[in-house]
């Protein structure tokens, strides 16, 4: 039997493919305990009466179909069909609007398109047409992603709608309390029912949520923040206060300059309701709406903070904000490059008379084109900012020659979720970056070398490319491993590097091969396929050795 072949489940004949097929079923909050039950007993109906076997259940529990990003049940759908590792031949989805309500309609019929393309049928169960390719099927799918759109589109207006209604009655329609503040659910007859938690939401209609004075402890130390701002004037002295005695922040986070800012402008402390500051609409960006768009409510909570005492303040912050122009800022910020001898973010943020860091980024683009506005060169060089699109390109291609390496050794793949990263049979993780080359601080110190952690180096192993001198050139490639655990940056010399262990290839060729037998030999795609694999060597040499008995 050593010579039985293997059927994979991407190779399944076609008259087995037929047959089997896969469900994708997704409810959009949490509120529809019962949607995803109910549309698996529909497709459960459809697959008996076609006489399908349900292999395969893809499905998104209270996600959203406005976007794609957090279903992971969509995506792995996508990622098996795209990878030819599906074992089915049909998917049925309950109507045509499961695949997501997306602003784009193209969106939804893609994802269609992506399965058909890969010779997989798709069936909408609950629809009253047949999804056979005629021209009647695309009219009326067209007709139904432009209705799936619209319906998120009116149901974000009337939820809107109500939400202002609720906020000028008094009630908090959305969002966190506030430090020292909490969230009270009520019902119709303003009856309490309890204080609820963080990320908690109400489920019955007639209940409201109400705003009041929390924890005694937080209560004091909000008066104390307002009444020791009038004395020092500084929300960086208060916050280093704060966090030398231990106090915990609302968010758990220690606290800096703008959070004690957002305490002592919040006019909740003074019995005040303000709600669309900021609206956020079918996902996308948070816009800021001009003051004349706030609904404020006077006198709905309980006050904490004399008026006379936070309009003190507020007075305060605004005489002290001055609205310069770019020239009066460049002035000032060379007066104080004079004084000081060299220019930083923490420099120009704790000056009086200057503009925040934040704002000068925002004026004059980054920091090197207001240094060289202002004639200045900083100690440390800036030349590798210059070099990070060939990086970007180096860390792309290094990527894809992995990615076909390893799909060519019989490895899985995935995103990982993140860029520049793949993650291989759903288990280890290989991040690319690149290893930027940094001068010794003296002219005797040796280089090296740093790995920046960007938005996540997940658990697995790093490939980096390490750069020559100045950045502009590979020097030659690392690969070592992460327990995803690293904070901020990497830093290595040369003398580190082979203390550590940590292994050196001139050519990417030589580091494809070094991936591929660390993330496919050491990580087989199954454990079934894997433990075939692993006991015909030990069969075939059973058998050599007795053979060689034998003779």
């Amino acid at each position: 039997m050593s010579n039985a072949l293997i059927v994979h489940k991407a190779h399944l004949p076609k008259s087995l493919l037929s047959v089997r097929a896969a469900q994708y079923v997704r409810m959009s909050t949490d509120r529809q305990q019962y949607s995803i039950q109910n549309q698996a007993a529909v497709i459960a109906a459809y697959a008996h009466a076609h006489n399908f076997i349900l292999v395969r259940t893809y499905k998104d529990e209270g996600e959203s179909g406005l976007l794609i990003k957090n279903r992971t049940g969509l995506l792995q759908l996508l990622e098996d069909v795209e990878s030819n590792q599906a074992d089915f031949g049909h998917l049925l989805v309950y109507d045509v609007s499961r695949w997501g309500r997306f602003q784009d309609v193209d969106e939804s019929a893609h994802y269609e398109f992506v399965c058909r393309r890969a010779g997989i049928k798709v069936s909408y169960c609950a629809e009253q047409f047949e999804n056979d390719g005629s021209m009647l099927a695309s009219i009326v799918k067209n007709i139904k992603r432009v209705m799936a759109a619209e319906y998120s589109r009116e149901l974000s207006a009337k939820v809107y709608a109500g939400q202002c209604r609720f906020a000028r009655l008094g009630y908090k329609p959305c969002g966190r309390a506030g430090y020292a503040l909490v969230r009270e659910l009520v019902d119709e007859k303003m009856q309490t029912k309890g204080i609820m938690k963080s990320g908690e939401r109400k489920y019955i209609l007639t209940d409201h949520i109400r705003i009041r004075p929390g924890d005694p402890r937080e209560v004091a130390m909000v008066k104390w923040i307002f009444e020791r701002f009038l004395e020092v004037r500084s929300e960086s002295v208060i916050a280093w206060e704060l966090n030398r005695k231990g106090v915990v922040s609302s968010t758990g986070a220690p606290w800096s300059r703008a959070a004690v800012g957002i305490v002592l402008r919040n006019e909740s402390y003074i019995g005040n309701l303000i709600f669309n500051r900021k609206s956020q609409k079918l996902r996308r960006s948070a816009v800021k709406n001009p003051p004349e768009q706030w609904i404020r409510s006077e006198g709905c909570i309980a006050p904490i903070i004399d008026r006379e005492v936070f309009f003190s303040v507020k007075k305060i912050i605004e005489e002290r904000r001055v609205d310069l122009s770019e020239e009066e800022m460049l002035v000032r910020l060379r007066k104080t490059l004079l004084k000081e001898g060299r220019l930083t973010p923490a420099i120009i943020d704790r000056t009086p008379g200057l503009p925040c860091s934040a704002t000068c980024q925002t004026h004059f683009g980054n920091f090197r084109n207001l240094y060289r506005l202002l004639g200045y060169t900083p100690r440390r060089n800036y030349e590798f900012l210059d070099a990070r699109p060939v990086w970007s390109e180096l860390r792309s291609k290094l990527v894809e020659q992995a990615a076909a390496a390893i799909k060519a050794a019989g490895g899985r793949l995935s995103s990982g979720g993140w860029s520049n990263c793949l993650r291989v049979n759903g288990t280890a993780c290989l991040s690319v970056r690149a290893a930027r080359w940094t001068p010794g601080q003296k002219p005797t110190h040796a280089p090296h070398w740093s790995i920046e952690r960007e938005a996540c180096l997940p658990h697995g192993w790093i490939a980096a490319i390490r750069l020559a001198e100045h950045n502009k050139t590979v020097l030659d490639y690392v690969l070592l491993p992460t327990d995803g655990k690293v904070k901020r940056t990497i830093r290595f010399s040369e003398a580190v590097r082979e203390r550590r262990g940590i292994e050196r290839f001139k050519t990417v060729n030589g580091l494809v091969r070094a991936i591929t037998r660390r993330l496919v030999e050491t990580n087989p795609v199954s454990q079934s396929t894997s433990g075939r694999r692993s006991k015909r060597p030990k069969a075939r040499r059973s058998k050599s050795r007795k053979i060689r008995r034998q003779r």
